[in-house]
């Protein structure tokens, strides 16, 4: 191992994500602590034999002495808090995050003067809970981890976030910050905001519709679950590109609404519908073997195969 690939992992933020993360991080070798900002979550986490405190100013000055990479691991509003005490006491340290959206996150970074050091990065993972005690391990294994390949990364920290990804159990999907935005306001925050409504239109039918309520209704309202001030945190940042594929779905259910309204029929939505699940089904991933951080329009490349379905297995 390089030390690049074992260097110390700082996380600020230690809820599902972040508690996980520093979780497998450590179970894969890694010296890694963090900080949580409630000194009871802290607590919690050093009960089950992590280390994590709620002295963010000494977790910092650790990171800085010992070139950790620092991983932001909070919702969007707190972001900019822990950028300003990063570029404070650790402001060579390579820095990365886990938070829902990217672009918010690197015009953040760059306001901070932290961008030539920063690589964005985005598990897709996660269940309805949340806090310390909701953490696994095992959350990242198989799972896909946006890593950002935007002009101006850096290939040594590039490299360090992608080593801290695979080794955590995921595969890396390189992504622009702006596209991946617009693509999980499709498959992540839209729907988040779907579940909500369903939930809205099971409970307003009553008890009888929620005592018939089974598996469709289960699975549709799962994220429904979440703390509703989470759901924000996620949703509201992208609201832009959540925006836009609001208004895309809206018209889809409205002409699906006035075709059963005047034909009776939803064929065309349930067909196409289900044309689409297939599609999701079947997606193929394949193996980037053949771009090296670095070379010659490397970003360009990572970006053209991340959009046509590559990932990284392991690092060249």
């Amino acid at each position: 191992m390089t030390r690049d690939q074992k260097a110390p992992v700082c996380v600020l933020g230690t809820g599902l994500i972040g508690g996980s993360l520093l979780r497998a991080a450590i179970g894969a070798g890694y010296d890694a602590w963090g900080y949580n900002r409630s000194e009871a979550g802290a607590q919690a986490a050093r009960a089950d034999g992590y280390d994590v405190r709620s002295d963010l100013l000494g977790v910092l000055t650790r990171a800085a002495d010992t070139d950790a990479l620092i991983v932001i691991a909070v919702p969007m509003p707190a972001v900019d808090h822990l950028l300003a005490d990063v570029s404070t006491f650790a402001p060579r340290c390579t820095l990365t995050d886990v938070v829902s959206v990217k672009a918010p996150v690197a015009a953040a970074v760059r306001q901070r003067g932290l961008a030539a050091r920063y690589v964005g990065g985005h598990p897709m993972a996660g269940t309805s809970e949340s806090g310390w005690a909701a953490t696994d391990p095992d959350l990242f294994r198989g799972a896909a981890w946006a890593v950002s390949v935007d002009d101006g990364t850096h290939p040594q920290p590039w490299r360090r976030v992608v080593r801290l990804a695979l080794d955590c159990g995921a595969v890396v999907v390189p992504v622009a910050a702006e596209e991946h935005d617009h693509a999980v306001a499709r498959i992540s925050h839209l729907p988040h905001v779907l579940a909500e409504a369903l939930a809205l239109a099971g409970t307003t039918g009553g008890e009888l519709a929620l005592g018939l309520a089974a598996g469709s209704f289960r699975d549709g309202t799962r994220v429904a679950a979440t703390a509703p001030n989470l759901v924000r945190a996620i949703c509201e940042p992208n609201a832009a590109a959540l925006l836009g594929v609001l208004e895309e779905t809206l018209t889809v259910l409205s002409v699906a609404r006035d075709s059963l309204r005047i034909d009776g029929s939803l064929a065309d939505l349930v067909e196409a519908g289900h044309d689409a699940r297939q599609n999701y089904e079947t997606a193929q991933r394949w193996e980037i073997t053949d771009i090296r951080p670095g070379d010659h329009d490397w970003l360009e490349r990572l970006r053209t195969a991340g959009r046509g379905g590559g990932v990284l297995t392991e690092l060249n």
